[in-house]
């Protein structure tokens, strides 16, 4: 059954990689590249819930307590989009200016501000998260707990290895 999930877990993230790759390949500015349409992002979203949810292959009674998970899930989703929406408009503004006038022009401190403000925000949606999976992990069985663990190694890795194209892909642009 792991392997199913794997499998699973493998095509949906090599499919979303794919999209991203396709979409950022179509911009015509490479140093700020598109990402993901909002019907590619939420069918993306979808896809990642429905992915968890057949992993775990929830029983009837727990089947009960998933509509939080995904309503916590969801609303942690359209917070980044809307920090992501946040920092393309302050780009945008200062698109006009010249690295040297952005430098110039910067104030660290509301830069200091904008940054804590938007880890609350990831921070308060981290908690929901996790008190929306906390009646429901309670539930799970060992098996279940396996999968979920599984799961989640290979998502955490497959986001650190996001993170790691974004940043060779900044240095390059530099």
């Amino acid at each position: 059954m792991l392997k199913i999930v794997m499998a699973g877990t493998t095509a949906l993230f090599l499919t979303a990689s794919s999209i991203a790759n396709a979409q950022s390949s179509q911009t015509s500015a490479p140093a700020s590249p598109e990402r993901l349409n909002a019907a590619d992002r939420n069918s993306l979203t979808d896809m990642r819930i429905d992915l968890a949810k057949a992993a775990l292959q929830l029983t009837p009674d727990q089947e009960k307590l998933w509509p939080p998970v995904e309503t916590a899930i969801r609303a942690r989703t359209d917070d980044r989009k809307a920090r992501i929406a946040k920092i393309q408009e302050t780009v945008g503004r200062r698109a006009d200016e010249s690295r040297v006038e952005v430098m110039r022009n910067r104030d660290p401190i509301a830069f200091l501000q904008r940054r804590s403000e938007a880890l609350a925000q990831r921070s308060a949606d981290l908690d929901k998260l996790a008190e929306a999976w906390q009646p429901l992990y309670k539930t799970l069985s060992p098996e279940q707990r396996q999968r979920m663990t599984a799961l989640a190694i290979f998502v955490l890795h497959d986001m650190s290895d996001a993170v790691e194209r974004r940043r060779a892909q900044s240095e390059d642009e530099d």
